[in-house]
């Protein structure tokens, strides 16, 4: 079975062997590794993507739970390929109501094999369709939409959550918390093409462009903002020359933004493609 550990804490000497003797000790195979040292944040941060026989996962877990509190990291494992599980995922918002809701219907009518476990939102504007669907919502966010994040990684952790959504939110996550949860979990919904058009703007910025053609990407996060390299799938639409500004907002919003994250969420949870060395590819069986 694949198993993906992340290994985060302060930083200082001799994290990191203890982690890979145990798991080379119990007969895995190391498919990836990767470790980041923020400097500036004095942070440790590492992922291991591993090839592991089934009969290991409790042992494994146990194992690295008690490393992680010698060394003072906090570690996760987790496994995409646990038998007779539907993914679970945890849907993150600010405003937008319309890509959040698109996943709900999409999981309600069997369009997408997995369920919503918890909602969750720096603004309460999404809190009316969690509870239109009956998941659980938390506010996240202070009274200026400030998130609280080390809250949103509990209740990830809290609701045994595999895929975290990021529906439109709009705050940028921090390294720490993008590599608690590395690997191919966190996916997010960029209201633009990527590479061509990152930042919080790029309906705005494609049209001053004179554009014709609009789009939204679905991509894996990695500590780089709107990198382009992890993109999942992309959505387009075309308007005629002359379009104004607010009927392609009123599109890309309520059409396209929406299909995109369903498409792309449909991709990760049927394995058809996974995060690799930060790129996206095709998963296959040895992978």
């Amino acid at each position: 079975m694949q198993v993906v550990i992340t290994a985060v804490g302060p930083d200082h000497v001799g994290l990191a062997d203890p982690i890979i003797h145990y798991i080379t000790g119990e007969g895995a195979n190391i498919a990836e590794i990767q470790m980041y040292d923020h400097d500036e944040e004095a942070l440790f941060a590492m992922m291991l993507r591993i090839q592991l026989p089934a009969d290991r996962w409790l042992g494994l877990r146990t194992a690295l739970d008690e490393i992680g509190r010698r060394k003072g990291l906090s570690v996760r494992v987790w496994s995409p390929d646990l038998p007779e599980r539907r993914p679970r995922l945890a849907l993150c918002t600010t405003y937008q109501p319309d890509p959040a809701l698109a996943v709900l219907r999409g999981v309600r009518d069997g369009q997408l094999p997995c369920e919503v476990a918890v909602m969750m939102g720096n603004r309460p504007a999404c809190r009316g369709i969690a509870e239109q669907f009956s998941v659980d919502w938390h506010c996240i966010g202070d009274d200026q939409g400030r998130p609280q994040e080390e809250r949103l990684v509990e209740l990830w952790d809290q609701y045994d959550i595999d895929y975290v959504i990021l529906a439109r939110y709009m705050r940028v996550l921090s390294p720490s918390t993008c590599w608690r949860y590395a690997g191919g979990r966190i996916i997010n919904l960029h209201h633009g093409l990527l590479p061509s058009f990152p930042g919080m703007r790029p309906y705005h910025e494609a049209h001053a462009s004179r554009m014709l053609t609009f789009g939204a990407t679905c991509h894996f996060i990695v500590p780089e903002l709107d990198a382009g390299n992890q993109i999942i799938q992309q959505s387009t639409f075309t308007v005629p020359p002359g379009t104004k500004l607010d009927e392609i907002l009123r599109i890309g919003q309520e059409d396209n933004e929406p299909r995109c994250l369903v498409e792309g969420v449909r991709r990760v949870v049927q394995r058809e493609v996974q995060l690799h060395f930060h790129r996206v590819v095709a998963r296959t069986l040895e992978t």
